[in-house]
């Protein structure tokens, strides 16, 4: 996934960027859709390098949110993919949290949101469910 937007935390982590919208490209289009957001994963040590990184990329600012250029990778865990109106792709990830970040890794080497799409179908196999549009 990319990160395409960042959020101030609360607490002790209200001066970093530490809360992460998460992002596939869409094949088609190249455009960044959202698939969800996470504030898990990260050290203390990460999450300050990444506000670093991440206002270097700022291009909005607005109250605690930060829209930055889609240029950082990172890989992500999650529990499930569910279907989502929040987002405009339909679609969410369930518990996402951040496993690394992955500097080898290009924009266009991530997954895309056909591939979110795929898992997403593809976890009903493994259930021993299937859902009906």
């Amino acid at each position: 996934m990319v990160i395409v937007v960042a959020e101030y935390g609360y607490g002790r982590r209200h001066e970093w960027l530490s809360d992460y919208y998460l992002a596939a490209r869409d094949a088609e289009t190249g455009e960044f859709l959202t698939v969800g957001k996470t504030f898990k994963g990260l050290t203390d040590v990460e999450i300050i390098e990444m506000t670093k990184r991440l206002k270097e990329l700022a291009v909005k600012e607005e109250h605690r949110r930060v829209v930055v250029i889609p240029k950082i990778v990172v890989e992500v865990l999650y529990n499930e993919i569910q279907k989502s109106p929040k987002y405009e792709c339909g679609m969410a990830l369930r518990f996402a949290r951040i496993n690394r970040v992955r500097e080898d890794k290009t924009l266009e080497e991530a997954d895309t949101i056909q591939r979110v799409r795929e898992i997403y179908e593809e976890q009903f196999l493994k259930k021993g469910r299937y859902e009906a549009s």
